[in-house]
């Protein structure tokens, strides 16, 4: 028997290896991974990419972003929220171990787009739209912003609950050190950006993630973006341009902004950019109203999309909106009404390279090297599979939808809202 305790560590761990079911990610390799505890559950495994000298790879120890993302998710419980089961270092990475969710947003928009060819029915727009401004109160009751949520983002477990994924650009939003501007320039993917980022704007509240959630109700809805614009990209000196394009997509369907629709307009670092352009009419109504025949409906959609962020609906303030309390209501499994014959395929697998892992998980939070001879938890890294792609996504999302929460509850608004089914 070997003295060395590492040794036999590492012997254990390498006695028996299983196949990566799926690699997925472009900020972090994601894989899933069935364990080889009794329950055989599935993770989803996030590795940290290392930092590159062109093709050297170097190790200069964990990044302030990681550290960020790991803090929060060790915080946060809550059951449409993702969950963290494991932070784990191995050969000098970095990685995560998150519950497994089998669908996300963005996969049952393009299902219903272009295989099914039909719009997603209305209770299950409601049910996933309510679970997911659930997650986003008990982030927001916890002070922290999301600040890149889109549907590629938000997962849906095959039982039919949201999970809101990638907390890679959230921040908690009571008394920064600093203006959240300094550490992060450009947040949010463009087409789900609120108006006060686009025209400038260096202090910005929890509102912006409630307009992202706009787009996306607006999305599930038409099976496309509402604004799809082209990004401006940084400039050599890394300077944040006007993102022109994107600001007419908004104006076209909600009209120009004027100042007593948005008083501190006029405040905003693009205002001058803005008032050269066009002058558009609302045209929002006409919008939803091809979509979706609810009254109440529409109002929701269109406090989401107020211009002015100090006047935008919380998310506390939409979960107790009459919308949820009309039939059909929300249900905690979104997928309810939908025919037992009508499941939506799991979510896109892709060639990017990945690390193929399998993860043997205990009741442990944190695994680490045994100084004697436990067995704690096993990480394994397997010779690289390729993957064959089985999407052909071609509506420019970015995110690798690849982590999701479980278990937990609380952040629920003060007044009572709908109860979930």
């Amino acid at each position: 028997m070997s003295s060395d305790p590492m040794k036999a560590y590492r012997a254990r761990r390498d006695k028996a290896r299983l196949p990566v079911l799926e690699k997925y990610g472009i900020l972090g390799f994601i894989s899933s991974a069935q364990s080889k505890d009794s329950d055989g559950a599935i993770y989803a495994i996030k590795k940290f990419k290392p930092d590159k000298e062109g093709e050297v790879v170097t190790y200069t120890g964990i990044s302030q972003s990681a550290c960020r993302e790991i803090a929060l998710n060790r915080e946060i419980d809550n059951v449409n929220v993702i969950k963290l089961r494991e932070v784990m270092l191995e050969d000098k990475s970095i990685y995560m171990v998150f519950e497994y969710a089998e669908h996300d947003f963005l996969q049952i928009i393009h299902h219903h787009s272009s295989v099914l060819r039909n719009p997603i029915p209305v209770p299950v727009i409601k049910s996933l739209l309510f679970q997911l401004l659930n997650g986003v109160l008990y982030l927001h009751n916890s002070h922290i912003m999301h600040r890149d949520l889109k549907p590629a983002n938000i997962l849906v477990t095959s039982s039919g609950v949201v999970k809101i994924g990638d907390l890679g650009l959230a921040r908690l939003s009571h008394n920064p050190l600093q203006p959240l501007y300094i550490g992060d320039k450009v947040v949010v993917t463009i087409w789900y950006r609120a108006p006060e980022l686009l025209m400038g704007s260096k202090h910005y509240t929890k509102a912006v993630d409630c307009w992202a959630i706009g787009c996306i109700f607006a999305e599930l809805l038409s099976l496309r973006p509402i604004f799809k614009g082209e990004e401006a990209k940084l400039d050599s000196k890394k300077n944040v341009p006007f993102q022109k394009d994107q600001v007419i997509k908004i104006f076209e369907v909600l009209g120009t902004p004027d100042l007593e629709q948005w008083p501190g307009l006029i405040h905003m670092p693009e205002y001058p950019n803005m008032l050269r352009l066009e002058k558009y009419r609302f045209n929002l109504q006409a919008w939803v109203n091809q979509r979706l025949q609810a009254p109440l409906g529409y109002e929701l959609i269109g406090r989401l999309f107020d211009y002015d962020p100090t006047r935008r609906i919380t998310a506390k303030e939409a979960l107790t909106h009459k919308w949820f309390a009309t039939e059909p209501r929300p249900t905690k499994n979104a997928f309810l009404s939908l025919p037992s014959q009508q499941p939506y395929p799991l979510r896109r697998v892709t060639n990017d390279e990945a690390p193929t892992m399998v993860a043997h998980l205990t009741q442990t939070t944190t695994s680490r090297p045994p100084t004697g001879g436990g067995a704690g938890s096993t990480f394994h890294r397997l010779p690289q599979q390729s993957q064959a792609n089985t999407n052909n996504n071609n509506n420019g999302h970015a995110g690798n939808g690849a982590v999701a929460g479980a278990n937990g509850g609380g952040g629920g608004p003060a007044r009572k809202k709908p109860r979930l089914q």
